[in-house]
């Protein structure tokens, strides 16, 4: 393994994409595991990626079941991460579908380019359109 399996305040924040002082206070409070080296934090990278969500295997080894019956299976044709937010494109068939979740959604799900996923559609409201009718 290449990367440092020891991780500073500022490194930790990176990777959780939060602010370092948050990384800090939940460490002081024991929410977050870290050791304390004189004044320094020091966060095991294997620790925080499992927590994560990264080391936990292949989605193909997951069984998803949910009460909602609006499910549409597609593939992440686009993703775009930008400050605390992720657009995701998904295709599905000739189509696309657009749906904006949060950062850490997207990197607990480690959703990346290609791969297969599914929308789950939960609304109160849906309508339906015909062009040429008023």
């Amino acid at each position: 393994m290449s990367a440092n399996p020891m991780l500073t305040a500022d490194e930790a924040a990176e990777l959780l994409h939060l602010n370092v002082k948050r990384v800090q206070s939940l460490a002081r409070a024991g929410k977050l595991p870290a050791a304390r080296v004189g004044r320094k934090w020091l966060f095991r990278r294997d620790e925080l990626e499992r927590r994560l969500g990264h080391a936990a295997g292949p989605l193909s080894t997951v069984t998803l079941t949910i009460s909602a019956r609006n499910r549409l299976r597609g593939t992440v044709a686009q993703l775009n991460v930008d400050g605390l937010m992720a657009e995701v494109v998904m295709r599905i068939g000739d189509q696309e579908l657009v749906s904006v979740i949060t950062r850490s959604s997207a990197v607990r799900l480690g959703l990346k380019v290609g791969d297969e996923v599914l929308a789950v559609i939960k609304s109160t409201e849906i309508m339906i359109g015909k062009e040429g009718v008023e």
